[in-house]
């Protein structure tokens, strides 16, 4: 029983710091309605140069953090500038970044990964100075970068700026009928998205001391994932600030499910498989219990 703990403990501690990436991810699905398939190359570009840094050039874990995000963000600028100038969809846009940071991953640490075993970071610090286990501090470290980053969040799309955005996402002909320039809002989303996917990826690195350049692979179905299930999960709450939390929350829950799921003696080589199954639901069960919900209420007028 105690190590079921132990392994649920280490998915939330995950969940979270992963949750850091599907309000990255929160950005450009809901906000600016884009499914931005930067997110698996940005998120492995975080944790590679977060690793290098840390390993090869001794620089500080919190500033390799920094740089890791300041990366992220540069992938995303890629990704709008080829959606802008060249008008390319965004989708492909994604998808053309995605599989160049392939390449410019493996260039940056010569390698397919580079371990963390030997050097310290942030959460070994943490774990020297309080003597709680690196699960826990984890978790705490996690929390705490989390709550920062939606309070920021919630600050910045409430400005003139972050409202441009949201409407860009909502209304792209009004908002550029109001002079808003919606190209340089779409350039500054898929920034601060892969900016956190970045951060997220660089944490992570750190959390499990070693970085690899397949690491993002599925992140952007984790992430899509995770807003679906926060969102059943925390229906009621309508508040931008709820769905921030949702998002996290949501990514918690999925690697719970994950962490579940391998204990009850899943191969682990089937877990893409289960996390798009997991998505299929999250996306089509809300769906069909509205059309069961019209259906039963057209039937009931109708014998009225």
């Amino acid at each position: 029983m105690s190590s079921f703990l132990l392994s649920i403990q280490g998915a939330v501690s995950q969940g979270v710091l992963w949750g850091i990436m599907v309000l990255g991810v929160f950005i450009t699905y809901k906000i600016l309605d884009i499914a931005d398939l930067t997110v698996d190359g940005s998120f492995a570009l975080g944790g590679c140069v977060c690793a290098v840094l840390v390993v090869n050039k001794g620089v500080n874990p919190w500033v390799a953090l920094l740089i890791a995000t300041f990366a992220g963000a540069m992938a995303g600028m890629v990704t709008g500038f080829l959606h802008n100038v060249f008008e390319i969809p965004a989708i492909l846009a994604g998808i053309l970044t995605q599989i160049g940071l392939w390449s410019v991953n493996l260039r940056i640490v010569g390698k397919s990964n580079i371990p963390l075993l030997n050097v310290s970071n942030i959460f070994t610090d943490a774990v020297s100075i309080t003597g709680l286990k690196q699960s826990q501090v984890s978790l705490i470290t996690g929390i705490i970068i989390a709550v920062i980053i939606i309070i920021m969040m919630y600050w910045f799309f409430g400005t003139e700026i972050g409202s441009s955005l949201r409407a860009t996402g909502d209304n792209i002909d009004m908002i550029r009928a109001l002079g808003v320039n919606t190209k340089f809002a779409k350039m500054l989303a898929l920034m601060v998205s892969n900016g956190l996917v970045g951060l997220s990826g660089g944490l992570v690195c750190q959390s499990q001391k070693y970085a690899d350049i397949g690491m993002g692979t599925g992140a952007i179905v984790i992430g899509l994932a995770a807003i679906v299930i926060g969102n059943v999960l925390m229906s009621r709450f309508r508040s931008f600030s709820s769905k921030l939390i949702s998002a996290v929350v949501g990514c918690v829950v999925y690697f719970v499910i994950r962490a579940v799921v391998l204990r009850m003696g899943m191969n682990a080589n089937d877990m893409k498989l289960l996390s798009a199954v997991i998505v299929a639901l999250a996306l089509g069960v809300p769906v069909i219990a509205n059309k069961i919900k019209s259906n039963n209420s057209y039937s009931q007028g109708g014998n009225e």
